[in-house]
């Protein structure tokens, strides 16, 4: 029997916890199945708000240490904040994004040229390279209504 998706990312996540010597924790589930099915790169308090709703003893201190955690071993990535807190996202696979300097949305976008774009040597000879993303900045078709 295959596994669906959902239950593939909680294997995934156990997985990497294990790796860590990181207890799964109902907590740290509750939080990584929330941010799996967050569309909209959640900050650590859109998390907070929602698990408290299961969770009331949880505080924002935890939510937002786990969610750092969860960066630092590889379970999502951090978008930067632009000024505003940190914001996460759970698609590891390579992608971009659009930001809106209006309403501060971030929008996913794929695109196998902006992949394929030569990094300098000046960079790639003396630098390790973890990752490549490309963030956009502009007005979204929401706000350009």
């Amino acid at each position: 029997m295959r596994q669906s998706r959902g239950q593939e990312s909680e294997v995934f996540f156990r997985e990497v916890c294990r790796e860590h010597g990181l207890r799964v924790t109902p907590q740290r589930l509750a939080i990584f199945k929330l941010l799996q099915d967050s569309a909209d790169h959640p900050n650590a308090d859109v998390i907070f708000r929602k698990i408290r709703r299961r969770y009331s003893d949880i505080s924002f201190d935890t939510v937002n240490r786990t969610m750092l955690c969860f960066a630092r071993i590889g379970i999502l990535k951090v978008v930067e904040g632009y000024g505003y807190p940190k914001r996460y996202d759970p698609r590891l696979e390579c992608h971009h994004h659009f930001h809106c300097v209006r309403c501060n949305r971030i929008i996913d976008f794929h695109e196998g040229a902006v992949d394929a774009i030569r990094i300098p040597e000046s960079i790639s000879m003396t630098h390790v390279i973890l990752d490549r993303k490309i963030v956009l900045e502009g007005i979204c078709d929401r706000c350009k209504r």
